[in-house]
């Protein structure tokens, strides 16, 4: 793929997205209530305030799940070609899941891991 067709692709890209959004914008009827300002909890009434704070243990120990699963991503093209590239490919997966067992045991040390 070239340049100029990427930047067709891009362009089309942006047009096709604006496109969608002001046919939306003129062809779709709406209406304002104060019930369409609440937010929605599965049908239950909400109670309180929205802007309730949690503790930021629960999106580390979520960010850390992101990490651990998405290096699954690098695994299986490297299990696809293993055979082809011999041990060289052994090798580069020994260094990879020790840099990666490193991140685990400095989140470990760091109590990252911990639920509660």
């Amino acid at each position: 793929m070239g340049p100029i067709a990427l930047l067709i692709l891009t362009i089309a890209a942006i047009l096709f997205s604006a496109g969608g959004i002001l046919v939306s914008k003129f062809l779709v009827r709406g209406s304002v209530n104060a019930q369409k300002g609440q937010p929605y909890e599965c049908g239950i009434p909400a109670e309180g305030s929205p802007w309730n704070q949690f503790n930021v243990g629960y999106y580390l120990f979520a960010l850390l799940f992101l990490i651990f699963d998405v290096e699954l991503i690098f695994v299986y093209p490297w299990a696809v070609v293993v055979k082809k590239v011999g041990w060289m490919a052994l090798v580069e997966i020994a260094i990879f899941f020790f840099i990666l067992f490193t991140g685990f045991l400095y989140a470990h040390k760091k109590g990252a891991l911990k639920w509660m």
